[in-house]
């Protein structure tokens, strides 16, 4: 039995469950049973009680006596029912009356057991009423996200159904607002209304047989007419839908707008045709080939198609072109009529140039990482070889490097290269691949007794040519990807490794936006949990910056480490986002004060007044400080002087590699 309680109780973490009886033995002998399987157990002591505990809290389950004063078993159960008709109900009674059975037959109870009670079988009745619960929960949840995947489906696709003889009974909202046509108009008519001349018999013909005869879905891409007579493209896949009997009983259709990405170069053509007199506007991913060079085919493919789905978005709000043309290899297209742009009053050249600037100070997000992009944007006004002239004006853009420059056949807007950032991007791949992201340390002196009692865990790249690369020069353009993230993990690995060579306590970089990550948090709670027994030592030192989203998840994280006896410092404090408000937010054990302020220490005297009032608040409040750039002895004694606990800097050490024992390295100066 011990078992079967065991394996219950895992089940029944989410549930609530009410026990009433009225006589004190049997209760607390059946209530201490009972909270073996229930973790929230909440106790009544008659049926008033009862009812009045059902009545303020969620209950998913009563176990009740039947005989009880004040107000009976049955009669606090009629009323529960007339409350959640769904609630689960087992009878504990010493009564076997027909009458009392009957009543309970209509309650719909899940259990009746008669008293004196028989725990095995409680237990048996108790685990079917929670296989209940169960399917219950799993039916919500399913219908829940069933309701949500249509809303989507519904909000993001062109919809219709027809009956079995291809008369349409359903339209939603995307359809009507493509096809030009209100509901009242499509129902009740042939999906031809939407058909376009050119389309060929063969295509219908097909998809006919498909659907029909074969009983298959169609996929293909059909060319349509709205009410107004324009032309569309529709992406549409037609699904037979069957009964339990698998008989067909409808078709659903849904369809993509084309209108918004079209893949294929002679839509453009066609539409340039068809225009008129046009604006076409050419643009081209810069340094599109470097990334196929470093990310691999499938990364680059979506790099191209969310790009081309929130081009529209980097527009200036003035004026929005209708498709986008993808035309492959980064480049793409975008097509008005002349006439139409002219209304607006705007000047082509300002327009684009904004257009540049938005994409410019965008990020993409592809597969959870930050890419910048930036383009090169070309256009050309009429309507014959009007497609030449844009290509020659932007490949002479891409060829000459100019950021600005215009002609009176096309204006070309070029921007700065990306090329620098994405060779660190690949710097930063190759030294994550071939783990040459390394861990330095740099020694944290007690100024009173001269020794070494903290190391800061400082991150190195070590590139292809064996340079030793500080975190000024790859740290912020690792953002624009996914590598901050696996660089602060490989960080966390490395730092954590060392304290079985090391003896004192230890300090780790993590900004706030990691910890916002939940991988990075749970990495941390693993590496604590692992090396448990040595989380004394460890120190988190806060990096701050102005992308935090929820200081609410930050500080839960402080909480939690620190009740493992982790502390935690304020890093660069004095300057930047770092204050005393933040002080009283995360009630760290340490402040670093920032390097900034102690190089002038010795000439500066705001920068002085400035230390001298961090140290007072410090130990007002019992806080630890520590100050970064100790340079000299100069800058050593005026710390000393003013009160300063620590000291980090070349005086005393530089960041090295730590090699069996840590107490032989940087103490030359000590």
């Amino acid at each position: 039995m011990f078992e079967k309680i065991k394996k219950l109780h895992k089940y029944t973490q989410g549930v609530q469950a009410l026990y009433v009886e009225d006589d004190s033995i049997a209760r607390e002998h059946t209530a201490e049973f009972l909270g073996t399987i229930f973790e929230n157990l909440i106790v009544a002591i008659d049926g008033e009680d009862g009812l009045n505990k059902f009545q303020n809290n969620t209950i998913d389950m009563v176990i009740t006596d039947i005989n009880m004063p004040k107000l009976n078993g049955i009669e606090m159960l009629e009323k529960i029912k007339a409350i959640d008709k769904n609630c689960h109900i087992i009878i504990l009674s010493q009564h076997n009356e027909v009458d009392i059975l009957l009543q309970s037959i209509e309650l719909n109870v899940d259990g009746y057991i008669l008293k004196p009670l028989d725990f095995e079988k409680l237990l048996d009745t108790i685990e079917k009423v929670v296989e209940k619960l169960k399917f219950e929960d799993e039916a919500k949840n399913h219908k829940y996200y069933l309701e949500q995947y249509l809303s989507l489906l519904d909000k993001s696709g062109i919809i219709s159904k027809t009956d079995r003889q291809g008369t349409i009974t359903y339209v939603n909202d995307s359809f009507c607002k493509i096809s030009g046509y209100t509901k009242e108009e499509l129902i009740g008519e042939k999906h031809n209304i939407t058909r376009h001349h050119e389309n060929t018999n063969e295509i219908y013909e097909q998809m006919w047989h498909t659907i029909n005869n074969r009983e298959e879905p169609w996929e293909g891409v059909v060319k349509n007419r709205s009410k107004s007579g324009s032309s569309y493209y529709v992406r549409t896949i037609i699904t037979p839908i069957k009964n339990t009997q698998g008989e067909v009983v409808e078709y659903v259709a849904v369809r993509d707008n084309l209108n918004a990405v079209i893949d294929d170069k002679k839509y453009l053509f066609e539409q340039i045709e068809q225009n008129g007199l046009s604006i076409l506007v050419l643009l081209q991913i810069d340094e599109f080939d470097m990334l196929e060079k470093f990310y691999n085919t499938l990364i680059v493919d979506q790099v191209e198609k969310t790009f081309a789905i929130n081009l529209l978005s980097y527009l200036p709000k003035e004026y929005t072109f209708e498709n986008v043309y993808s035309l492959g290899n980064g480049r793409f297209a975008l097509l008005t009529e002349f006439n139409t742009f002219e209304t607006t009053k705007l000047n082509i050249q300002e327009y684009l140039t904004r257009f540049v600037d938005n994409v410019k100070n965008s990020n993409l997000i592809v597969d959870n990482m930050e890419l910048d992009i930036h383009i090169t944007v070309s256009y050309a006004a009429g309507q014959y070889l009007l497609y030449e002239d844009a290509k020659e004006g932007l490949e002479n853009a891409i060829q000459a490097k100019t950021k600005v420059s215009f002609s009176n056949d096309s204006s070309i807007i070029a921007t700065k290269e990306a090329k620098d950032n994405l060779e660190m991007i690949k710097t930063v791949k190759i030294a994550l691949d071939k783990n040459n992201i390394v861990s330095y340390f740099q020694p944290i002196i007690n100024n009173k007794t001269r020794k070494i009692e903290k190391y800061e865990s400082l991150v190195r790249l070590i590139d292809e040519n064996g340079n030793i690369l500080s975190p000024f020069a790859f740290l912020n353009i690792s953002k624009k990807g996914n590598y901050h993230s696996k660089i602060t993990q490989r960080v966390l690995q490395n730092s954590f490794k060392i304290l079985h060579t090391i003896n004192t306590k230890l300090s780790i970089n993590i900004s706030a936006s990691d910890i916002e990550k939940e991988q990075t948090r749970t990495q941390i709670f693993t590496l604590l949990e692992q090396y448990k027994d040595d989380a004394h030592r460890i120190i988190f030192e806060l990096l701050e910056d102005e992308n935090v989203k929820d200081f609410e998840i930050v500080k839960q994280f402080i909480a939690k480490v620190k009740s493992k006896g982790v502390q935690i410092a304020i890093d660069d404090f004095g300057t930047g986002y770092s204050n005393f408000e933040r002080i009283l937010e995360f009630d760290p054990n340490i402040i670093k004060i920032d390097g900034s302020l102690i190089r002038n220490i010795a000439h500066d005297q705001f920068s002085r007044n400035i230390v001298e009032t961090i140290v007072l608040f410090a130990k007002k409040q019992n806080i630890e400080t520590i100050a970064e750039y100790v340079e000299n002895e100069s800058i050593f004694n005026i710390l000393n002087e003013i009160g300063v606990d620590y000291s980090q800097g070349y005086y005393f050490g530089k960041p090295n590699v730590i090699k069996e024992k840590y107490y032989s390295i940087s103490q030359k100066n000590l």
